[in-house]
Order: C-alpha cells, then sequence, then structure tokens
C-alpha cells in the first residue's frame, strides 16, 4: 500500500477547535470527520484501529463463553415502559415516531431489549447461565458534546447481558465479565484500575467502573498506588477462584470522587501511597438482580413447578472511546510521536524510502521488502511521496506506527535502517525484522 494511494488527509497543524490531545491527533491525521455536533465519520485509519480493538474486546468475550448477537439500533419504547425507564431515563434518549405514529427509540443501551429477547425464549433454570454480547452503536443526546470521540452522541460500544438463576450464580458472571476486562485492556497495553462506583440510570447494588490515568480524564480518581502491583494472572473461570481475584483488587481504596469519602481514604491508605489524579473510564459493569427481570416478567421454571424472575447483570466497553482513551494515555504531545501498541497499530511498520526523480532504486528496494513482509502476514505501508525524510518520518510518528524501515542512497546489502517510533535507528537485516514483528505481535 502506498501512502499517496492511502485515503489519509493529514493536516499540517492542530484544528483550532480540538482542545484535548486525542481530538486534535484524530483530526489531524484524518482518523475522523465531524458529521454534526458530537457525530462523526471514521475514516479508513480511524476505522481500522477501532475494528482491531474490537477484535481484541469480542475475543476476550468469547473467551470467558459469552454468545454474540446483534441487536438493532432503534427500538420501541413499549418494552422500556414495561421497565420503568421510559421516563425516567431523561433528555438523552433521542425519541421518534414511525410513519404509523409508533414511539421508537434510537437505544442509549440495551437492557430491556435482551430482556425481551431472553424473555421469549428461555423458560427453564436448565438452559441458564446465558450470557449474551453485541457490539453495536449507541445514541445519547448529550446535552454539551465535547473532546471529540471521548463525549460524542454517536459511539460505538460492545454491551454484555448475564442471566443467572440466584444471587450466587450471577456474582459468578460478575466476576468472570471482571476478569475479561482486566485482561482486555491489559491486551491494549493500558492499565485499568477496577474502581467501586454509582450505578447511575443502569440501577442495582454492585458496580465497578474501569479507569485509565490520564490529566485530561473527566473522572477525579482516590486509590492506592499499591493496586498498581496486582496481577490476574493465576485466576481461572472458577467462582472461588474469581472471588478470591476479585477480592484482591477491592482490599486497596479506590474510587472515583462520586463515591469519595475523605476520612475513610486517609484510615485505610497509608500518605506515602495515596494517589489522586484524573483518569478516563473505558468500562463498567453492573450487577441489578430482577430490576428489569420482574417488572418485564422475565422469569423460568425451578424444580418443583415453581418460578422465580432471573438475575441479571450488563457490562459495557467503550470501543470507539478507547481509540481516543489510548491516545489520551499514549500520545507523546510535545514531540509528536503516537506509538499504538503493535496490537491495534493502523500499521504494523512503514518503509520511508528517499525519492528521487532520477533514481527510483530506492522506491523498487521498497516494493521487494513490501511484497517479502506482506508474505509474512506483516501490515506494511510505504511513503511514496517525495517529501524529504525528515518530513516523512515525523508524519510516520504523528500516525503512530510502531516500526520504520528508511531506504536512503547508502543503504544496500542485507542491512536496512531499522528504527521504534521514537527511539534511534540501528542497522537490522530484513529476517530479523520479520521475526522481531512477528514475536511482538505473539505476545499481543
Amino acid at each position: 500500500m502506498y501512502i499517496s494511494k492511502s485515503f489519509i488527509p493529514i493536516l499540517k497543524n492542530n484544528p483550532s477547535e480540538a482542545k484535548i490531545k486525542s481530538h486534535q491527533l484524530m483530526l489531524r491525521v484524518g482518523m475522523i470527520k465531524q458529521s454534526s455536533a458530537g457525530i462523526y465519520s471514521w475514516l479508513p485509519l480511524g476505522f481500522k484501529i477501532m475494528k482491531k480493538i474490537e477484535q481484541i474486546v469480542r475475543e476476550e468475550q468469547d473467551r470467558i463463553g459469552v454468545q454474540e448477537i446483534l441487536m438493532p439500533t432503534i427500538q420501541s419504547c413499549e418494552i422500556w415502559k414495561e421497565s420503568g425507564r421510559y421516563e425516567d431515563y431523561g433528555e438523552e434518549m433521542l425519541r421518534i415516531k414511525d410513519r404509523q405514529n409508533r414511539e421508537m427509540l434510537y437505544g442509549p443501551t440495551n437492557e430491556e431489549l435482551v430482556t425481551d429477547i431472553f424473555r421469549s425464549s428461555i423458560k427453564s433454570y436448565k438452559s441458564l447461565p446465558q450470557l449474551l454480547y453485541h457490539i453495536q452503536w449507541k445514541f445519547r443526546d448529550e446535552i454539551r458534546p465535547r473532546f471529540g470521540i471521548m463525549r460524542c452522541r454517536e459511539f460505538y460500544m460492545k454491551d454484555a447481558y448475564s442471566f443467572d438463576i440466584s444471587d450466587e450464580e450471577a456474582l459468578f458472571s460478575y466476576n468472570k465479565f471482571f476478569l475479561s476486562y482486566l485482561k482486555t485492556f491489559k491486551r491494549l497495553d493500558l492499565i485499568a484500575i477496577p474502581m467501586a462506583a454509582d450505578t447511575g440510570p443502569i440501577g442495582g447494588n454492585l458496580s465497578h467502573e474501569f479507569i485509565i490515568l490520564a490529566e485530561t480524564g473527566e473522572s477525579k480518581i482516590f486509590t492506592d498506588k499499591r493496586i498498581f502491583n496486582l496481577d490476574n494472572e493465576s485466576a481461572k473461570l472458577e467462582k472461588k477462584s474469581l472471588l478470591e481475584m476479585r477480592k484482591k483488587y477491592e482490599q486497596y481504596y479506590s474510587v472515583t470522587d462520586e463515591k469519595f469519602n475523605k476520612e475513610e481514604f486517609e484510615k485505610k491508605v497509608s500518605e506515602e501511597n495515596r494517589l489522586i489524579t484524573k483518569g478516563i473510564e473505558v468500562g463498567h459493569i453492573f450487577y441489578f438482580g430482577d430490576k428489569y427481570s420482574k417488572p418485564m416478567g422475565a422469569s423460568v421454571d425451578l424444580p418443583g413447578g415453581k418460578k422465580d424472575f432471573v438475575k441479571m447483570g450488563s457490562y459495557g466497553i467503550g470501543v470507539s472511546r478507547l481509540v481516543g482513551a489510548i491516545i489520551e494515555a499514549k500520545y507523546d504531545e510535545k514531540n509528536e510521536v503516537m506509538k499504538w501498541p503493535i496490537s491495534i497499530a493502523p500499521y504494523e511498520i512503514s518503509i520511508i524510502p528517499m525519492i528521487n526523480k532520477n533514481d527510483k532504486s530506492a522506491l523498487e528496494k521498497a516494493n521487494n521488502i513490501y511484497s517479502e513482509l506482506k508474505r509474512n502476514n506483516i501490515d506494511s505501508i510505504i511513503d511514496d511521496t517525495d517529501e524529504n525524510f525528515s518530513s516523512k518520518i515525523k508524519k510516520m510518528n504523528l500516525i503512530g506506527v510502531p516500526y520504520q524501515i528508511i531506504i536512503g542512497k547508502q543503504t544496500d546489502g542485507d542491512l536496512l535502517e531499522f528504527k521504534e517510533v521514537g527511539k534511534e535507528a540501528k542497522k537490522v537485516n530484513l529476517k530479523d525484522i520479520i521475526k522481531l514483528i512477528t514475536e511482538q505481535k505473539v505476545k499481543n
């Protein structure tokens, strides 16, 4: 792929309307284009990154046994009236009418719709548990959409739902998602702290937000630094193991400002371990029991002829928001360097030849390298423009391709000028470059 043939409309400077790093970068390198207030078109570069994030999210959901479905964006208001949330949700809900004057809405979330799907099909406790998820666009009519995709009206989200026979079994499902989220964010090279959180309009009595540290975050957080030393490598998909894993995290004080208690914080956390900073919410999980199943009649047959309402939870990850969150966490604004984790990078390596109109040998060499990389399933792009080396390297640093091969007049033989974004170049042969990138991909 030549960059001259790619749809990557790069701007020379940051747009004046963009106030935070992610919004600036995404507009500048042509990842998104605003369509209207809080609504964006995703252009090839941004869409490619988002789809890679989506795939990682999907793989980790599949790993714990969640089944994928796809629910529509437009829902009937009747099921929301059944649950009692139609009037309570507020003006964030976009309410519409079809040509038959039927009340409809653009789904801000899917608890009602998935409960309706469940109750129409599952009748016996023997079919439980049921874990379902989908990845779909949502719409919430934010009064002041800002910060690009970080606080927009239309967004791409993974939401999952659990259906269980009892509180004990439901907490088992909850803890599965707790672990899954930690593993998902780790694969994205993020440290996400699980924090006790308010349930908000979703409801329920148990909830955790997953927060990554970022100066531009909207959430103020109060946490014990020792939580960063924890890992979940030993956790198994068993009740006892998962509960112990969750309790291990919960032993350390870690909350957002909504649940902050100064006296409790100072009592539980020594001064040297206190961290007060800002963060970005990238995931949220809830357990709400029969909040939706009871008013909507989602029950199952029990032994002995009795019935009971299923116990439910919901679990969200902002897939599109994660693109912006990763930029906020990793973009070096001062040096204009973005290094995407190789697992989600738009390209794994860029090839930067010095183009001379009287000498095409560097481009020919670049084409040969590209072909060899392609044979080894390494996604690369050639900067075939007539810009100088400095401009080309700056461009690739901005886009955030993790690795670069630079081909100049002095490039001959087997050794190539190879550099990792933000680091000094070194001489490496193509075979070793392929080996390095392949190993990095396996790790992620």
